[in-house]
């Protein structure tokens, strides 16, 4: 079975941040990036595709569970950047 969103709807596996610098300051959660990789979309996603990295809204991600994983399902409109 595979996870596939309705309509606008993209799914993305969280790439984890870091959470100290290299010099050993702990970072906060409120400037960690949020950005991950999409491996899924709707029928009528338009912008983004999957296999692009992307920077999206901490809060307009809903965490779901599918086969012992943590993906994260957001509307298209909440990833506001791609990364090269």
């Amino acid at each position: 079975m595979k996870l596939k969103p309705l309509n606008k709807n993209i799914i993305v596996e969280r790439v984890e941040a870091e959470t100290k610098t290299a010099g050993g300051l702990i970072i906060p959660n409120a400037i960690q990036k949020h950005e991950g990789f999409i491996i899924a979309i709707g029928s009528k996603v338009e912008d983004v595709k999957v296999g692009d990295k992307a920077l999206f809204s901490k809060w307009s991600e809903k965490e779901i569970k599918f086969d012992n994983k943590t993906y994260l399902v957001m509307h298209e409109t909440d990833v506001f950047c791609l990364l090269n």
